[in-house]
């Protein structure tokens, strides 16, 4: 039987727990709650997929970076800290991230598809956005993907 990414996230949650790591287990207690709380939403409980568990932890990462920088804005450094490590922790558990080349020449890629079907300018955003996220799916972030789109768009 192959070992899902929430079966892997309970497994470390217990070796945490033993370890009275106790920035670990409460990072992943928070994670397995919010995995939990996703797959009682809705009008029936269902098991979630690999890929929605990572949509979940994505989502906390970027909490956690959030509060870190908000924290950091505020002057609560040990707090922000914190958040930082959480974030970081539970970067472990996510795909990759592409680096800023891979990302810029896909984008390439897709700003020159969508001249090729007559979107220009500034208003080929949306096009462009449609052709790169399914590629790039987990593995950048939505903010940074946008950032690039519209770079290339207006070189």
């Amino acid at each position: 039987m192959t070992t899902t990414l929430k079966s892997k996230l309970q497994e470390d949650l217990n070796a945490a727990i033993k370890e009275r790591d106790e920035l670990r287990s409460s990072t992943l207690r928070l994670t397995l709650t919010a995995i939990t709380k996703e797959e009682v939403a809705g009008k029936e409980k269902r098991e979630l997929s690999d890929d929605e568990v990572l949509k979940v932890i994505t989502k906390e990462a970027k909490k956690r970076r959030e509060a870190a920088d908000a924290f950091a804005q505020g002057g609560r450094t040990e707090s922000a800290e914190r958040e930082k490590a959480e974030g970081e922790l539970l970067a472990a558990y996510l795909p990759k991230q592409l680096s800023d080349e891979e990302l810029n020449s896909i984008v390439a890629e897709a700003v020159a598809e969508a001249k090729a079907s007559g979107a220009e300018g500034p208003r080929a955003m949306g096009a462009v956005m449609k052709i790169v996220n399914p590629k790039v799916a987990g593995l950048a972030e939505g903010g940074r993907v946008a950032a690039v789109v519209k770079k290339l768009l207006a070189g």
